[in-house]
C-alpha cells in the first residue's frame, strides 16, 4: 500500500510538473503569436489609417457636370488614387443639417456650401510632398474653389509611426528574449525535478545519449502541444478581432497567418527539444555529489 501510494505520489509530481511546463510554455507561445501577428500587420494598420486621409475638392456653382465628371475620372486613373466620392451640394447641407440638428438653409435662405470630391488615396502615396503635389495640379483647374486636406494630421501620422515602428522594435526583441528565458527556466526546473534518475542512470552504465533520448522526445511532445494550445488560442483571439474589425481581413491575409503559426510551431518544438538537451547535459556533467 505504501509503494502503491508513493508510485501514485511520483506520477502525479510527474503530471503537475508537466502540465506546468504546458501552461507556462503555452502562454508564453500566445503572447509570441499576437506580438508577430501584431508586427506582420504593423504594414497594413499603418496602410488602414493613412488610407483615411481625405482631400477635398470644392468646386464652383459654374462648374458643368461634364467638367466635373472629366476631373472625377481623371483623378481615379491616378495611381496614387484610391477611391473619388463626389458630393453635391444639397447632398452636403443635408448632412451638416443632421449634424447640427437644424435646417440652416431655410435659416440663411440659400444654400452656401459647394459640390465637392473627395479623395482618398493609396497608403504610400499618403504624405505631404505627393498630396500637395496633387493639390497643386488639381487647383489649375478655373472652376475649382478650393483643395484642402489636413497637413498637419498626415505629418504628426508620419512621425508617430516612426516612432512606434522603433519602438516596436525594441519591445519585441526584449519580449524575444524573455519568452525564451521563461521556456528555458520552466523546462530547467522540471528536468531539476529528475536528476537524481538521470544521474542513477548514468551510474548504471547507460550513455548520455540514451538518458537524454526520453528527455528530449518527451519535452519536445510537450512543445508540440503546448503549440497546439497557443494556435487554438490565436485562432479564437484572430475570429474575434475579424468580427469586431471585419475591414482589418485578417483572415485574407494568408502569408502572415502561415508565418506566424509555422514560426509558433517550430518555436514550440525548438526551444524545448534545445531547452532539454542543455538542462539534462547540464546535470550529466555534474559530480554524483552535487546532484544531492
Amino acid at each position: 500500500m505504501p509503494e502503491n501510494f508513493q508510485d501514485n505520489y511520483q506520477k502525479r509530481r510527474i503530471l503537475n510538473s508537466y502540465f506546468s511546463v504546458v501552461i507556462s510554455i503555452s502562454i508564453v507561445l500566445f503572447l509570441l503569436g499576437i506580438l508577430g501577428l501584431f508586427l506582420l500587420n504593423t504594414k497594413n494598420l499603418v496602410s488602414h489609417f493613412k488610407e483615411q486621409i481625405v482631400m477635398t475638392v470644392f468646386l464652383k456653382d459654374s462648374a458643368k457636370d461634364i467638367e466635373i465628371s472629366q476631373m472625377q475620372k481623371k483623378i481615379q486613373l491616378n495611381a496614387a488614387t484610391r477611391k473619388v466620392t463626389y458630393t453635391s451640394k444639397e447632398e452636403a447641407a443635408d448632412l451638416y443639417a443632421r449634424d447640427i440638428g437644424e435646417d440652416f438653409v431655410e435659416f440663411l435662405g440659400y444654400n452656401p456650401l459647394l459640390n465637392s470630391l473627395d479623395i482618398y488615396f493609396n497608403s504610400t502615396y499618403v504624405n505631404n510632398l505627393s498630396l500637395n503635389e496633387t493639390k497643386t495640379e488639381i487647383e489649375v483647374s478655373d472652376f475649382v474653389d478650393e483643395v484642402v486636406f489636413d497637413q498637419p494630421l498626415v505629418a504628426l501620422l508620419d512621425e508617430n509611426i516612426q516612432r512606434v515602428s522603433f519602438l516596436l522594435l525594441m519591445i519585441s526583441t526584449l519580449f524575444i528574449i524573455i519568452a525564451l528565458l521563461l521556456i528555458n527556466s520552466s523546462i530547467r526546473l522540471s528536468i531539476y525535478s529528475k536528476r537524481i534518475i538521470i544521474k542513477t542512470m548514468q551510474l548504471v552504465g547507460a550513455t548520455k545519449s540514451f538518458i537524454r533520448k526520453p528527455f528530449i522526445l518527451s519535452h519536445v511532445l510537450l512543445g508540440v502541444l503546448s503549440s497546439i494550445l497557443a494556435l487554438i488560442g490565436l485562432s479564437f483571439l484572430l475570429w474575434e478581432i475579424d468580427k469586431r474589425f471585419p475591414e482589418l481581413e485578417i483572415f485574407q491575409q494568408q502569408n502572415e497567418l502561415t508565418i506566424i503559426f509555422i514560426s509558433i510551431m517550430t518555436l514550440g518544438i525548438g526551444i524545448t527539444g534545445l531547452s532539454t538537451f542543455f538542462a539534462t547535459q547540464r546535470y550529466l556533467k555534474l559530480k554524483t555529489d552535487a546532484v544531492y
